[in-house]
């Protein structure tokens, strides 16, 4: 028997970014890629990012997170399963400290730091971003990863043309367009996911700034594939835009699922990200959920 049997899970979402939260706190138990696909494929349970909570390994920290895509592959962020993870920590009756306002919690790709702004609403400091070819990664060097060379279809008149690189955690490629709705994102999405350029595959926005504070989003997320939302792709957004001079340091950047407010703060370099979450349900991890899996 599987020996996450029986073990509770949180459904919830943040913004509809599916997202399942799992406990390991106080265990030496590990989610392996099997298992996270095994979990993925159950309507219970399915996930766009599954958030594992592990024990700190850094002082001062209040959990160690994993995370996982629906492909079994890992994340080194997610912000809107972060937010989710807040909630858990600090509001849900069986796992959470209601006496706790503030989190700093450490993934693959560093400390991120949450707080709590309402009932369900959280606010997560994201860090500051990566912005050189090396750090995002891509797969050789481009000075300018503001403008980089990248296009999809013919050559002479391309669908999708000179996207902007950064690495919130995840590496994203934000292509600037009119309409992000008019693309097919489920044909283009796999296409640039997988492009040669970027080593670690990328994740995938396709942004309209319609005004200084506002932007429009849509994600093909690496490992998931399009999504309702994509708290760390917002970000990704938002920096983008900025560094193409197109919108202000703070933006409302409004997703299928929904709208986050991002803000790059000028005096650290931090990106801030805040948004609400929901709770969808409980439940137990089933041993046939493997047992369809193998």
């Amino acid at each position: 028997m599987n020996a996450l049997t029986q073990r509770r899970f949180l459904k919830m979402n943040g913004l509809g970014n599916a997202i399942t939260v799992l406990d390991l706190r106080g265990t030496k138990l590990r989610v392996s890629e099997e298992d996270a696909r095994a979990i993925a494929a159950q309507p219970l349970a399915a996930f766009d990012q599954l958030m594992v909570l592990h024990d700190p390994r850094t002082p001062g920290t209040d959990a160690f997170i994993r995370i996982y895509n629906s492909d079994g592959s890992e994340a080194g962020a997610c912000g809107n399963g972060t937010r989710c993870v807040a909630w858990a920590m600090m509001a849900d009756p069986q796992m959470g400290d209601a006496a706790l306002s503030e989190l700093a919690l450490e993934t693959r790709a560093g400390l991120l730091e949450a707080r709590r702004d309402g009932d369900w609403l959280f606010t997560v400091d994201m860090g500051a971003p990566r912005l050189g070819w090396e750090e995002i990664p891509l797969a050789e060097p481009f000075h300018d990863t503001a403008r980089f060379e990248l296009q999809i279809g013919p050559i002479d008149d391309p669908i999708l043309h000179t996207p902007c690189a950064v690495n919130m955690g995840n590496p994203h490629a934000v292509f600037f367009v009119d309409d992000p709705y008019r693309f097919n994102l489920q044909q283009i999405g796999p296409l640039l996911e997988n492009h040669p350029v970027f080593p670690d595959r990328a994740n995938i926005e396709l942004a309209a700034v319609t005004a200084p504070d506002h932007i429009v989003l849509r994600v093909w997320e690496r490992g998931a594939g399009i999504t309702q939302a994509c708290g760390s792709g917002a970000c990704a957004a938002l920096v983008a835009a900025v560094r193409r001079e197109l919108s202000a340091r703070k933006a409302t950047v409004s997703l299928p699922g929904g709208d986050l407010v991002i803000e790059w703060r000028e005096r650290d370099g931090h990106v801030l990200m805040t948004g609400p979450v929901a709770l969808e349900w409980e439940g137990l991890i089933e041993p046939a959920w493997f047992e369809t899996a193998a």
